[in-house]
């Protein structure tokens, strides 16, 4: 199950790739990368920063959800996320006016006459265009995958639920029944005691008939003996 915490811990690792692209490409100051082709380094930088924003959002989103008893550490990740976004973005403004000023004082007209300088430019280009396409997809596929799994549990707890309203109905179908038996063998019972009721002042009868009726054979047998 995705949670606040996982999605926070997936978007940082997505965050600390994309930072570490950018360290690179800022440090890669080498005479392979100057003029047009440095620009296009920094150009790239600048997407690059600007997806960082994104998933500095992302972070802050994410943040809230998360329970206020352990939230400390993501909180003090997400500060230092923000500082190292924008000490980059400094030091990509800092690089990128070295450069204007480099091509004011030093900008002669073979370099931007060059056919194969063009070339070289519009291929960064491209490949810069690409990579961004690429990053694109992945977080597309991550929200999918992410959405999917959310449909998954959704699903999950809706046939939970049904087999819980199944068993409840199974449940209450079977107190009507005992309490239906309930009610017949109480039915039952009552007619046992009316009968025991019965039977006791049937013998009750008997036996008093037949003191009755020793009692008189007794008078009987004491009268004739006196006479």
């Amino acid at each position: 199950m995705s949670t606040p915490q996982n999605l926070f811990d997936a978007y940082h690792l997505d965050y600390e790739q994309l930072i570490g692209s950018v360290r690179t490409k800022l440090e890669k100051d080498t005479p392979e990368q100057r003029g047009e082709q440095r620009k296009a380094t920094l150009r790239r930088v600048e997407i690059e920063l600007d997806e960082g924003d994104d998933i500095i959002s992302q972070l802050e989103l994410q943040i809230q959800g998360i329970p206020t008893s352990i939230r400390t550490p993501y909180t003090n990740r997400l500060k230092q996320a923000k500082l190292d976004l924008n000490r980059y973005k400094k030091i990509a403004k800092e690089s990128h006016s070295q450069i204007t000023r480099s091509n004011v004082h030093f900008d002669t007209p073979s370099m931007s006459d060059d056919p194969y300088d063009d070339h070289a430019n519009e291929r960064t280009r491209l490949l810069a265009g690409h990579q961004t396409l690429a990053d694109g997809s992945r977080r597309i596929e991550d929200s999918t995958r992410l959405a999917l799994e959310t449909e998954d549990i959704g699903a999950g707890i809706l046939r939970s639920l049904r087999e819980q309203r199944e068993r409840i109905a199974d449940t209450s179908h079977t107190l009507v029944q005992a309490e239906t038996s309930i009610d017949k063998a109480s039915g039952t019972i009552q007619k046992m005691i009316r009968q025991m009721y019965k039977q006791r002042f049937v013998i009750a009868g008997i036996i008093l008939v037949l003191i009755v009726v020793v009692a008189v054979i007794l008078y009987f047998k004491l009268f004739y003996r006196r006479h």
